[in-house]
């Protein structure tokens, strides 16, 4: 973080907090997995926070998506290099989008037990003066929804610069056959599980726009709280370790189905990450108030446990067809 001299004006209480926040939230930040035990354990301790719960849910798929690249049919058709680039960038995202969030997370509990709003330190972990300003607006008003698209909007635009917009992720990754590929054909979908073996969720599709990555977070949200289906992810995700293996809810379904891709901690190592200060996207990038108010449309099906089963058959298809072609 750059140092910034009114930092050295602060009371003693309030850098010793700050320092606690940053030390909690570095501890977290370990893995794909610490975080999303982190984000459903501080839901469970502050369920007006209901981002935490969307991010618990998200997290887990990117945890899929991570093992994926290890399992039984993707290395089969990915070359090892691209596929290190690939949990990198996954790898790379998370960590960005949890040192932000969590950090925001801590001061808000801060806050509610002291019972005055501090989110005047927000500027001194890196947060944006769009959130600041979002934090206020929710104590005042207790807007759940709004606060929860308020931290949709910032965490996408927090990856933009430093992710999808990073020259080395954006020639090796974002503008690859293999990305566009699976963007084109929705191979990489969110999926919200149920212990009953279902699958709801929505596709990423146009992934490198920031306007449809918070389209699809609101999208999800509304998917996730729905008042009939919530109960069930919820049961999902307290009965359900999160493994990052996609047997953790191929498990539930009805036909037996065994387990192809490996567990995260078996198979990656712990990335050491390093932060980079990127300024503030609120005072950099224009903004838009449709991010905000938009009002949700769902142009596709949100049921998706035989779409899943279908994408696996084509999955595999491609796989035996290119061993096909390779023989030769």
């Amino acid at each position: 973080m750059t140092q910034n001299p009114q930092y050295y004006q602060l009371p003693d209480e309030e850098t010793e907090v700050i320092q606690k926040i940053k030390i909690e939230t570095e501890i977290n930040n370990v893995d794909n997995i610490s975080r999303t035990n982190a984000y459903l354990q501080y839901y469970l301790e502050t369920p007006e926070m209901t981002w935490a719960f969307l991010a618990s849910m998200v997290s887990r798929n990117g945890g899929y998506n991570m093992c994926d690249l290890e399992g039984e049919w993707f290395p089969r058709m990915i070359d090892p290099a691209i596929r290190k680039r690939l949990f990198l960038t996954y790898e790379r995202a998370n960590w960005l989008i949890f040192r932000d969030a969590y950090s925001q997370l801590l001061l808000y509990t801060y806050s509610t037990k002291k019972n005055t709003p501090m989110f005047h330190l927000l500027k001194f972990l890196d947060v944006s003066a769009f959130m600041e300003k979002e934090w206020h607006r929710f104590w005042e008003t207790r807007d759940k929804k709004r606060m929860m698209i308020a931290l949709i909007v910032n965490e996408q635009n927090v990856i933009h610069k430093p992710v999808i917009k990073h020259h080395v992720f954006k020639k090796r990754v974002f503008n690859t056959w293999l990305f566009s590929f699976e963007d084109f054909f929705h191979f990489s979908t969110v999926l919200f599980p149920t212990c009953d073996g279902e699958l709801y969720g929505a596709s990423v599709n146009g992934f490198k726009s920031v306007n449809k990555r918070i389209d699809l977070g609101k999208r999800l949200a509304s998917i996730l709280f729905d008042q009939r289906k919530y109960p069930l992810f919820l049961e999902f995700a307290l009965r359900t370790e999160h493994t990052a293996s996609r047997h953790d809810y191929e498990k539930f379904f009805p036909v037996y189905k065994k387990r192809d891709t490996p567990y995260l901690r078996c198979t990656y190592p712990i990335i050491s990450h390093h932060y980079h200060e990127q300024g503030d996207w609120y005072k950099e990038r224009k903004f838009q108030h449709e991010w905000l108010e938009k009002e949700i449309k769902h142009r596709h099906p949100i049921h998706l446990t035989k779409w899943y089963l279908q994408k696996q058959k084509q999955l595999h298809a491609l796989v035996y067809l290119k061993d096909i072609f390779t023989t030769f």
